[in-house]
């Protein structure tokens, strides 16, 4: 510890990111990135891109972007902010509306970034356990409420889990709210629920709602860090004018992910391949004798059969050459969350796991 360092910073635990091996032999399936490439429009505006450009600052709120981000939701530019990244989207949020010992509030689990921003903001955590069907408890919002929390994240689809929570369920909590809801959709566009599968239409309707949209998982940019938050304009002002870093968002970001979005029929048909091939996986582990949650996202929460070990399964297929993810919590110590892979990959796994289980 340095002499320097402020406690709360000294005291906290940093973000552990899953494993990035740089072998290129490993099949990740660990840290929910799509399996498929980007839009092919995302190698040819790398091609165009003119590197003189480079030279000088982006453009610093991604106009361009911005209008296209809301053009794709229906929303009006004042709506938008672009951001490095969803973690960053995160930041920003607590940063502009959680006051240094003020409270940050969610689920149990969660993700894991939420109580470490929180810790480096010098603020309170307050969680609320799930129910055992991994929906949000009834008196959710009337819990928060007496935290004081001034701002509530709620992972939607939920992480790890897999569960959706309607949007009728999610505008009932952000009214009865008293501080910000954020909605984390990096996982939204795996959705095949019918009716309306994201929250959009919340930003409409209420001035207390954050939704965050991350170009790592659906558009296939994990490695750019792209993202955007979606608010009423009296939410998105302070943290584009005032909270935001100078320019966040470089230019080729800005080209890649306007390309990107874009191009909606090839992202939705990845997204439509990802979502058989998550079928086809829970069905095999099931075949296998786990018991997997039914799942909205592009992974599969997927607990171990009786008598076998997570954590020994886990390090069993590492040795494979083959990344899952194991969180040793009380409520997760059982289970494996599984990224779905392409149709090869997910039956490696399967084959793999089989020869484990055997022993």
């Amino acid at each position: 510890m340095s002499q320097y360092e402020r406690p709360n910073i000294a005291a906290m635990q940093g973000y552990a990111s899953g494993e990035q091996p740089q072998d290129g032999r490993s099949i990740k399936l660990n840290t929910n990135e799509n399996p498929y490439p980007p839009s092919p429009k995302v190698a040819q505006a790398l091609a165009d891109f003119a590197t003189e450009q480079l030279r000088i600052y982006p453009q610093p709120d991604a106009r361009a972007l911005r209008q296209a981000v809301a053009n794709h939701h229906g929303l009006a530019i004042e709506n938008v902010v672009i951001t490095h990244a969803g973690d960053e989207a995160l930041r920003l949020a607590v940063t502009t509306f959680v006051s240094p010992e003020g409270v940050v509030a969610s689920t149990e689990p969660t993700y894991s970034l939420y109580p470490v921003l929180t810790q480096i903001q010098g603020a309170q955590m307050v969680t609320q356990a799930l129910e055992a069907d991994w929906s949000l408890p009834a008196d959710f919002a009337a819990s928060m409420n007496q935290a004081d929390a001034q701002l509530t994240c709620v992972v939607n689809p939920h992480a790890p889990s897999g569960h959706f929570t309607s949007i009728d369920a999610l505008r009932a909590v952000a009214e009865e709210l008293t501080g910000v809801l954020l909605v984390d959709e990096a996982y939204v566009d795996f959705v095949d629920e019918q009716g309306p599968q994201d929250a959009t239409e919340l930003v409409r309707d209420l001035d207390n709602v954050l939704i965050l949209r991350t170009f790592s998982k659906g558009y296939s940019l994990a490695g750019l860090r792209l993202g955007y938050l979606l608010g009423a304009p009296s939410l998105i002002k302070p943290i584009l004018e005032k909270t935001r870093d100078s320019y966040n968002v470089d230019a080729i970001s800005q080209v890649i992910g306007l390309a990107s979005i874009e191009d909606q029929a090839y992202a939705q048909q990845t997204w439509r391949t990802v979502r058989g091939d998550r079928e086809l996986l829970a069905a095999d582990l099931r075949q296998l004798g786990f018991t997997v949650a039914d799942s909205q996202t592009n992974f599969l929460l997927a607990q171990v059969p009786e008598g076998a070990n997570a954590e020994a399964l886990y390090q069993g297929l590492k040795t494979k050459g083959i990344l899952v993810r194991y969180f040793a919590t009380p409520r997760l110590k059982d289970s494996l969350r599984i990224t779905v892979g392409t149709g090869e990959q997910n039956q490696r796994l399967a084959a793999l796991l089989t020869e484990l289980l055997a022993g």
